[in-house]
């Protein structure tokens, strides 16, 4: 796999000790305004300007949905094909497929359309087909499930560990394990707890799921669709189980991607005398944790500055999360995204490694201009301080929500600090390494 993200320090348009500085200054004021102006919550399920009438019925339309249905399972079963008989080379589209197309493809078109792996996800065709051919209820479940995020936020890590540690990760036999592993342990769930877990529970769905919580597509408490801001969707999630855990994975694994890169630590790895996937290994999960506990430390202290209690606060505060991962996501993975993902659409005409060319997009290439350094520098800089910027936000919304008035900006003093740590910590990793 080619190198994630382009451009370093020198494609800065400003000097990167400015950059930091502005990133910071930008935060406060952001929070100082809020403070000011923000002083009761605004943000409201019937929010947001109605879709015209034909757009909205195309949306809920059976034949269009269909159509993406039908769409998911022929790329999925054309990814098949060449996993299981195309050849083990560079040529093979599967590892664009897997690590491009699903994992950063996905985010990025949840972010525009929403959560449209809840719809398309093969795993659950799969399953409903195996009820009806069984001749069984598509409702029917073992048991009634109650894992909350937590099923997601294991296989989110997992699937970043494969991606980012797992050695020989592109070859077609590892691949085939773990496309083979996650068929049927999401079978097995999906069997044992039915459509709840796969609409909580999987992996691609929360991750598709929470991250299109940001697009402006949405449906108002009366279920019509409206146009609304990025922060409607991540303020209405439920504090369901595992919400903070899943969140600090989808954040501290970007993190983590950015720091693996960074040449200290390279250079430490390469030469200490413990196994380096067993480093990459625990920073991986520490990152996730650092995440975890820095944000709950922060709610924690903001709720007890705020005099109200601590219980569950930390998970309230989760979503706020959802926004700086997408920042750090598209600043860490634009490039990779137009590189390799134009890259694998080409792979995909040849799955049999034959030099045929069936779906006549053999000969595309990627632009170069959408990955000039200069470019990409000025994505990575606005993706990942709009991202801090509405996580600050949504912390405030929260805040006016959950604390008494008078003490809800005292209260988010904390929660603030810790956002500009992140900014700082993201911008550093982004243009250090």
């Amino acid at each position: 796999m080619p190198a994630h993200g382009v451009g370093s320090r020198e494609d800065l348009p400003l000097p990167f000790h400015l950059l930091l500085i502005g990133a910071g200054l930008a935060l406060v004021v952001s929070f100082v305004a809020l403070g000011a102006l923000w002083k009761q919550p605004r943000l409201r399920r019937e929010d947001g300007r109605l879709l015209p009438m034909s757009l909205a019925l195309a949306l809920d339309s059976a034949a269009v949905r269909g159509l993406f249905v039908i769409a998911s399972l022929a790329i999925a079963g054309w990814t098949l094909v060449a996993l299981v008989l195309g050849k083990d080379n560079a040529n093979n589209p599967v590892p664009s497929v897997v690590y491009v197309w699903l994992w950063v493809g996905l985010a990025f078109i949840s972010m525009v359309f929403g959560g449209i792996w809840r719809l398309v996800n093969p795993v659950r065709w799969l399953h409903r087909g195996i009820l009806a051919a069984l001749r069984i209820e598509k409702d029917f479940a073992l048991a009634e499930y109650r894992l909350g995020y937590w099923p997601a936020a294991s296989g989110l890590l997992a699937f970043a560990w494969l991606e980012l540690i797992a050695p020989n990760n592109a070859d077609l036999p590892v691949l085939r394990i773990a496309i083979l592993g996650y068929l049927v342990v999401s079978l097995m769930l999906a069997m044992a707890f039915g459509e709840p877990y796969l609409r909580r529970g999987d992996p691609f769905t929360a991750w598709s799921s929470l991250y299109g919580t940001l697009s402006p597509l949405g449906r108002r408490a009366d279920r019509r669709w409206v146009f609304r801001t990025p922060l409607h969707g991540p303020l209405e999630l439920d504090a369901a189980p595992g919400l903070l855990a899943v969140t600090s994975v989808m954040l501290g694994t970007t993190a983590y991607d950015g720091f693996s890169g960074e040449t200290r630590w390279y250079s430490f790895v390469q030469s200490s005398s413990l196994p380096a996937r067993l480093w990459e290994t625990g920073a991986l999960v520490t990152f996730s944790l650092i995440v975890a506990a820095s944000l709950s430390a922060a709610a924690i202290l903001s709720a007890r500055l705020a005099g109200v209690s601590v219980r569950g606060v930390a998970t309230a505060f989760a979503p706020s999360l959802i926004p700086i991962a997408a920042g750090y996501l598209i600043a860490h993975y634009w490039s990779l995204w137009v590189w390799e993902g134009t890259n694998g659409l080409a792979k995909m005409s040849d799955p049999l490694g034959t030099g045929a060319n069936w779906l006549g997009t053999a000969s595309i290439s990627p632009s170069a201009s959408l990955i000039a350094p200069g470019l990409v520098a000025g994505i990575q800089v606005v993706a990942i301080i709009t991202g801090h910027v509405l996580g600050v936000v949504a912390a405030h919304e929260r805040a006016v929500s959950l604390f008494p008035r008078r003490a809800a900006v005292l209260g988010q003093v904390p929660l603030l600090v810790l956002m500009v740590g992140y900014t700082v910590g993201g911008l550093t990793l982004l243009f250090s390494s």
